[in-house]
């Protein structure tokens, strides 16, 4: 591996665009450190302690993580990427319903660029709304979140777009480094924010002083994540298809076989986050009503919460499943370029058999996530400290395991393109002559 690292700094383009890409995150990194203008600190951070603290607290908790801790801070990078992200989602959800946008994602690079434009138009959008509420919830919930002497109106529009401002340069900054950089720019941005709460949260469970045993069974289940992720993210059920041969003119075409891969995690972190933003709204409510039986009946660890939390998770990894992997679609691409799955008659048999493959493959994606939803809960009470559950599993690792494979695999693609050996080692047939 370090061999690997060494390489990676011998090839020119791919050297400059690892450092471009540090660069850029340096700049998101000092700009966590922006506050909005007019925003007391000292009374924000301590409302922010406080409510995370709480039952309903998960939500803050995950904004906070995703934006590298923006938000107890108050940043200009508050929103982080999120407007985008939620638009993304948006515009995924809409072509599943919109027979016109369908069409135009499949129109090749004309296409993906009215799509593009049109997320950043809903991303704008989104985060006027994002940054007015958030402005509004700070100016009105408590005066003393605003510096003395500074007019609540005032605070709202320099809030408002001081934020706005800081979300569009974020999506900005994550298009440059896709361009010329390593990675999506958006998913690296993510991935950075999540991993830099990190020491802050391995501090706190050094400063509570837990034992030995706490800090072994941390690690192993840390490492046993890691590598489960691993395995279901890169998981696939691979279906061959086969294209009979047929005689255009004087040129033979098809004849060969390929294969449809379904993967294992078709809705990546969207179920967990769907089902995260649900399960949170009734603790949140109860938390700001100061409700303490209904703090304890949606609590973080109260069986209603893990019971209503995996069926979320269940539901939306089939939903979110069905929308990306159209069965009848695919079934017809086949049968119209004059494919057949072995053993199958093309059209209606190979569209039953496409649901049930997918069906199943499904069934086990949406286990294996329900146990890395839930394994925060476990976690925390394994090892007897909250600030672990932030670290084990949930949606800021699978981000951070996804994006750095993403990232790996790229860099493997410059160094094996450049005939050096890359971080997965290959095994060598030795042959005798």
């Amino acid at each position: 591996m370090w061999n690997a690292l060494k390489n990676s700094f011998k090839i020119p383009e791919l050297r400059s665009r690892i450092i471009f890409t540090f660069a850029m995150l340096a700049v998101f990194r000092l700009g966590i450190y922006i506050p909005v203008p007019g925003i007391n600190l000292h009374q924000w951070s301590n409302f922010f302690e406080g409510i995370t603290r709480g039952t309903g607290g998960g939500l803050f908790t995950l904004f906070n993580a995703f934006a590298g801790g923006a938000v107890k801070k108050m940043s200009i990078f508050t929103m982080s990427v999120t407007p985008y992200i939620n638009a993304s989602i948006i515009l995924q959800l809409l072509m599943a319903v919109m027979p016109s946008l369908k069409e135009l994602a499949k129109e090749g690079e004309h296409g993906r660029q009215k799509i593009e434009r049109y997320t950043r138009e809903l991303t704008l959008v989104l985060a006027v709304l994002q940054g007015l509420i958030m402005s509004v919830f700070i100016a009105v919930g408590n005066p003393a979140f605003i510096t003395p002497g500074m007019n609540r109106i005032t605070f709202i529009i320099l809030s408002t777009t001081s934020m706005i401002a800081g979300s569009m340069f974020l999506l900005w900054l994550g298009e440059r480094i896709t361009d010329k950089g390593i990675g999506n720019g958006i998913s690296v941005l993510i991935f950075a924010g999540v991993v830099a709460t990190y020491p802050y949260y391995i501090g706190r469970m050094v400063i509570s002083n837990i034992g030995i045993v706490a800090w072994v069974l941390f690690a192993l289940i840390f490492v046993a994540t890691v590598i489960g992720l691993i395995y279901i993210m890169q998981g696939e059920r691979r279906i061959m298809v086969q294209y009979a041969k047929r005689v255009v003119g004087r040129k033979m075409y098809g004849g060969q076989s390929t294969y449809i891969p379904i993967k294992v995690n078709q809705g990546g972190v969207i179920p967990i986050i769907f089902a995260v933003a649900i399960v949170m709204i009734p603790a949140m409510i109860a938390q700001f009503a100061k409700n303490y039986t209904l703090e304890q009946i949606f609590g973080f660890n109260s069986v209603l919460y893990i019971l209503t939390y995996a069926l979320l998770v269940f539901f939306f990894t089939y939903f979110y499943s069905a929308l990306t992997f159209d069965v009848h679609e695919v079934s017809d691409n086949i049968k119209e370029y004059g494919g057949f799955i072995p053993g199958i008659r093309p059209g209606r048999p190979t569209e039953n058999y496409l649901s049930k493959v997918l069906t199943r493959v499904t069934f086990v994606g949406a286990l294996a996530l329900v146990a890395i939803a839930l394994l925060p809960n476990l976690t925390s009470v394994v090892v007897g400290v909250s600030s672990a559950q932030y670290i084990v599993g949930g949606v800021g690792m699978m981000i951070a395991v996804g994006v750095a494979l993403d990232v790996v695999q790229q860099m493997e693609a410059h160094l094996i393109m450049r005939h050096y050996e890359g971080f997965i080692k290959k095994g060598r047939l030795k042959g005798r002559m």
